[in-house]
């Protein structure tokens, strides 16, 4: 129960967040954790609650089925959020979450506080993965109009970039390894970039 305590501070339901964890912590990738936990509150009696749980790399909606003897999962990786958005009403609120791909999914019903939370956490995740997105962009766009690394070639730094190589391998292939780590590249596109630089040396 212990580490359920961090979950129930806007009044979840401890049944349903524990089946949750329960479900979501056997879908969990390397250093993946779950961050938090909303629960659907349905005016009428519901044993079985929808649930949206947030991890440091995805956001995962969680749909009981067969009288919650199982469960559907619809995922999506933080770098395919395009946006989230809530909306707050009479009898709780909607979280809805929209994807680059233009994809819509939303869950309602939601107490507020917990709408909030979620909301908040998304808004972070948006924040890094805008900043992501933005680097990738000028990564492929340097790519391909043939340019390797930036070197800062004001004239105080002029000899000193002279005299450093304008694209280093190495240092490549460790940012190459961190994206990877974190998961902010697929497992294609790093075996891609990393046969690339390993070609130039």
């Amino acid at each position: 129960m212990e580490s359920l305590k961090k979950f129930l501070n806007e009044s979840q339901d401890p049944k349903a967040v524990e089946k949750t964890m329960t479900k979501v912590s056997e879908l969990l990738t390397r250093e993946e954790k779950i961050e938090y936990i909303a629960v659907q509150k349905k005016p009428a009696v519901n044993l079985s609650p929808d649930s949206i749980a947030l991890t440091n790399k995805r956001i995962i909606f969680c749909r009981p089925k067969s009288f919650g003897f199982s469960m559907d999962f619809q995922d999506f990786l933080w770098k395919e959020i395009a946006d989230c958005h809530m909306k707050e009403g009479i009898l709780g609120a909607t979280f809805t979450v929209k994807t680059v791909k233009g994809g819509h999914i939303a869950l309602d019903y939601l107490p507020k506080a917990q709408a909030r939370m979620l909301y908040r956490y998304g808004q972070e995740k948006e924040e890094e993965m805008s900043e992501y997105r933005r680097q990738r962009e000028l990564e492929n766009s340097r790519a391909s109009a043939g340019g390797g690394i930036t070197v800062n070639t004001s004239s105080e730094n002029q000899s000193a970039a002279a005299k450093e190589p304008q694209d280093d391998p190495m240092a490549n292939l460790k940012k190459l390894k961190m994206l990877f780590a974190e998961d902010l590249i697929s497992e294609e596109e790093f075996s891609n970039k990393k046969a690339e630089i390993l070609a130039k040396l």
